[in-house]
């Protein structure tokens, strides 16, 4: 039997082959939207887009996955693991933190011993990054109590940044107020970018971005400038960026880091969860990062 385990939710945005290589069980978020369901395209940020072109108006919602859920992958991963560390989506603006946590006080005493249930207090590839830390400190033979204990340390440490096209997504599913979203709507006409982040688990305003062409360039700003003086210490800094079905907007940010910051490397990108895409819409780009 392996030592360690891991099981996380599918708001982590983590690359299918990064979950299938390590053994992961990533218990999906579920999401309602039975108006884009038949839609032709690849994605649902290519089947938000051809809603949006026939006009359509509804919303999808998102619900956190039952304790039952999160029973069925906390079971299946005891059988091969001796110990399981589960990271969930922030406890701020979902439910999947407590389903996971009812879901270990239905395991018999001596099971629940072996499950530790972490909350990222993050989203998306900032969640995906405590993840992929987890991952890196097993493969390091660390214990479970030492990784556990490194994790929790990283949280308030791990940075998530991002940009939408429309706030509208994030005001409909009410994770942002009314008077935020009009914040958005008029720097965006004056041809400033609002930078939204996670601040204390919660999704806030995190700014504007003066002078920058495009998303890209806007986001590599902010990493610029908040990771300067631990670059100099020579520290690394690992980053990972999600996208709304805009692989190229993704690719020229890796560039922007990887040509221009000495230390930083990109250990992932991916599209955009089902989560995160129902708030964020098509064409936004996030990140996150935390310095090793």
């Amino acid at each position: 039997m392996n030592k360690i385990g891991v099981v996380t939710d599918g708001a982590a945005d983590l690359p299918e082959e990064f979950i299938q290589k390590n053994q992961i069980v990533s218990v999906p978020v579920k999401m309602e939207w039975p108006e884009i369901e038949n839609l032709p395209g690849n994605n649902i940020f290519q089947r938000v887009r051809e809603a949006e072109k026939r006009g359509m108006k509804t919303f999808g919602k998102t619900s956190q996955p039952s304790p039952k859920d999160f029973l069925i992958a906390f079971k299946k991963q005891l059988e091969s693991f001796e110990n399981i560390i589960c990271i969930t989506v922030t406890s701020k603006l979902s439910g999947t933190y407590n389903s996971a946590i009812q879901a270990k006080g239905f395991l018999s005493p001596e099971e629940a011993k072996r499950i530790f249930v972490i909350d990222s207090l993050n989203v998306s590839c900032g969640e995906g990054l405590l993840n992929f830390k987890a991952v890196g400190l097993i493969r390091q033979g660390k214990n479970t109590e030492e990784i556990v204990k490194e994790i929790e340390k990283s949280v308030p440490n791990t940075t998530f940044y991002g940009m939408f096209m429309d706030p509208k997504w994030l005001e409909a599913s009410g994770r942002i107020s009314h008077t935020l979203a009009n914040w958005v709507r008029r720097v965006e006409k004056i041809r400033l970018r609002p930078l939204l982040g996670m601040k204390q688990g919660l999704l806030k305003s995190m700014g504007i971005k003066r002078g920058a062409k495009s998303l890209p360039e806007a986001l590599f700003k902010e990493i610029e400038g908040k990771t300067k003086k631990s670059r100099e210490k020579g520290k690394k800094i690992l980053v990972a960026i999600s996208h709304g079905d805009n692989i190229q907007k993704a690719e020229d940010l890796k560039r922007m880091i990887e040509g221009k910051l000495k230390g930083c490397e990109v250990v992932f990108i991916t599209l955009i969860d089902n989560v995160l895409a129902v708030l964020s819409g098509p064409d936004a780009l996030v990140f996150g990062w935390y310095e090793e």
